[in-house]
């Protein structure tokens, strides 16, 4: 569980690194229009929800939620390389933002699995509780 933990925080780390400086990246840097950081902003909140339940449901009938899981946090880690070699291409940007995100969707249910799996069913709270509060 303390691997599982420790890949979780660093992944939404650098997540979150990126979601910080992409809006003024994107709106000072590129000089896009608020409507297109919109555009963008809204695949990258949108791309996750649809994708949790693709995860979700292979990791399931794989029957394999460790190896769903290190596919999602694997997708996450390369798709930061991916936005250093987009540059100041918006549409290359999207994208990257997108498989960022679907990442993060792909791994969301089969890491949930892999917590209440772990622990003993009178302590479900509490190691959820210790996820949420990375």
């Amino acid at each position: 569980m303390f691997a599982l933990g420790t890949v979780s925080l660093l992944t939404d780390v650098s997540s979150e690194m990126v979601a910080a400086v992409l809006p003024i990246y994107l709106t000072i840097a590129l000089g896009l229009s608020p409507l297109a950081f919109g555009v963008i902003d809204g695949v990258y909140h949108g791309a996750t929800v649809f994708v949790r339940l693709a995860g979700g449901y292979v990791s399931d009938r794989i029957g394999r939620p460790k190896a769903v899981a290190q596919v999602g946090y694997g997708l996450s880690a390369v798709t930061k390389l991916g936005f250093i070699s987009a540059g100041s291409q918006a549409g290359a940007l999207t994208v990257m933002v997108a498989l960022d995100r679907s990442g993060k969707g792909i791994r969301t249910a089969p890491r949930d699995a892999l917590i209440a799996g772990s622990v003993h069913p009178s302590i479900l709270g509490r190691a959820f509780g210790v996820h949420r509060a990375k």
